[in-house]
């Protein structure tokens, strides 16, 4: 789909649809065709959120449809509102075989507007259905998608944006068979390769010589090796302070619990258990095209976990590149054990702040279902910069508690400390274990594991991964 920019008043656009963003009983001024107080009065259109009225050869417009968009009440129509009727917009107008949609959103728009309008039309055209053969799938597609106004800058923002989130959603929804520990490391060195990043993917042999246990202990079973994929973006010039932020993505390709397997119902599914690395490699895409002034970097350490012959036992005791002990006391609780690593592999690369994306716990969707973020921290200066990008991003966190009474649970007989608590907590404790080797560099983990996949279709978003983080993780760049 191209996405363009025209100057020009609405009822000057040539296209198959024109949209109008209509707030809740306001009706659209300068339009002549009588039919629109029809649907007013009538009821049949009111402006609540994402409604959709289609009128036909609109009285005094070159296109071909006039298309009212439901904004909702005007005082709570947020940029995050804009990217979701959006993305409502395109899929509805794709499935009734549209090829050309402009959009109007008046001279007042702001860029923060333009862009998320972008976004969400990028973001509503992605289909999940990359691997089905009939070639009908492919009959009804949007060819343009047209803003009318003058900010480029806006339109290329919303771009960038919505072409990461899209290309992490679709790293998350490859199959496990061909998506391997190895190829997401390949499709790292393609972005790097395209978007002028640095990066260094480490094999087995390397992280042993480092002294990853932890994260080796995990591929034990698996015939597919262990990676970890570092990714450098460096300011042209130089960055303009001495931060160096670290951003740290599960990438378990997929997990079958190991030893310790998960029951059959639903394992499908956890081919998106890379979905943190996922956003973090559609991060740095973006940062690199945003252009932030501060330095990142990004680590994405990537296993199968699987029950093999050789395969991580429950009761194992493994040495963690900072030298700590754990006792693998439930292998399904890998991502932990994988992060912990990268995270010290991390403050050895200069990271001075980090933030973790992983679909961790189970215990974070019933604390939170599928609409947040759980966050975390040691540090609540640098949470409120976290949350503070991902309020105007519109990915929606909540921030969990962290006392240290938590930590109990983690005491082993055996070793430094156990990679599981009890069943009550769980989200919590997973966080204490991480927070074990961060030391005292600010750090934030967010929990994605309800919020990285849609098990049915939103009005704005197919069914399936979400990219949930890229949007917040550039804009934390961005705003540093």
């Amino acid at each position: 789909m191209e996405i363009r920019l025209a100057p020009g008043a609405p009822d000057t656009v040539e296209a198959d649809a024109l949209v109008l963003f209509c707030h809740d009983g306001v009706k659209p001024s300068g339009m002549a065709d009588a039919r629109l107080a029809d649907l007013y009065d009538s009821g049949e259109f009111t402006g609540k959120s994402l409604e959709i009225a289609i009128l036909h050869s609109a009285s005094g417009l070159k296109a071909k449809r006039l298309v009212l968009a439901g904004a909702g009440a005007e005082a709570k129509f947020t940029a995050a509102e804009a990217r979701n009727l959006s993305g409502s917009v395109l899929r509805t107008l794709k499935g009734k075989g549209i090829r050309s949609i402009a959009v109007s959103l008046g001279a007042s728009a702001s860029d923060e507007f333009i862009s998320a309008v972008v976004e969400g039309a990028i973001l509503g055209d992605f289909e999940p259905d990359r691997h089905k053969t009939d070639p009908k799938k492919n009959d009804k597609h949007v060819d343009s998608f047209t803003v009318l106004g003058t900010s480029q800058v806006a339109v290329d923002r919303g771009s960038i944006l919505g072409e990461a989130q899209n290309f992490s959603r679709s790293l998350s929804n490859e199959p496990g068979n061909l998506l391997t520990p190895t190829k997401l490391a390949e499709h790292a060195r393609e972005v790097a390769a395209a978007c002028g990043l640095e990066c260094d993917v480490l094999d087995e042999d390397r992280m042993r010589q480092l002294g990853m246990g932890s994260l080796l202990g995990v591929s034990m079973g698996s015939a597919e090796p262990a990676a970890l994929i570092v990714l450098k973006y460096t300011p042209a010039g130089g960055a303009e302070s001495k931060d160096h932020l670290g951003l740290v993505g599960k990438g378990v390709t997929f997990d079958t619990g190991g030893i310790s397997i998960k029951p059959s119902d639903g394992m499908e599914k956890m081919k998106y258990d890379m979905a943190g690395g996922a956003a973090v490699i559609g991060a740095m895409q973006a940062i690199s095209k945003l252009k932030p002034s501060v330095q990142v970097t990004a680590l994405i350490p990537t296993v199968e976990n699987m029950p093999g012959s050789r395969a991580q036992r429950p009761g194992d005791i493994v040495t963690s590149m900072s030298g700590k002990t754990v006792e693998v006391l439930n292998t399904d609780a890998e991502g932990r054990l994988i992060l912990i690593d990268a995270i010290t592999y991390a403050k050895q690369l200069g990271c001075t702040h980090l933030v973790d994306a992983a679909t961790l716990t189970g215990a974070i969707v019933v604390a939170l279902g599928s609409l947040r973020i759980g966050a975390f921290t040691n540090d609540e200066g640098f949470l409120q910069k976290v949350l503070a990008a991902s309020q105007t991003e519109g990915e929606k966190m909540w921030q969990m508690p962290m006392d240290e009474e938590y930590k109990e649970s983690l005491k082993s007989a055996f070793a430094d400390l156990g990679n599981i608590g009890g069943r009550a907590g769980g989200s919590i404790t997973a966080a204490m274990f991480i927070r074990e080797f961060v030391g005292e560099t600010p750090w934030v983990h967010l929990d994605i594991a309800g919020t990285a996949w849609l098990d049915e279709a939103k009005p704005y978003m197919a069914k399936g991964p979400t990219g949930i983080c890229v949007r917040t993780f550039a804009r934390l760049a961005s705003n540093w």
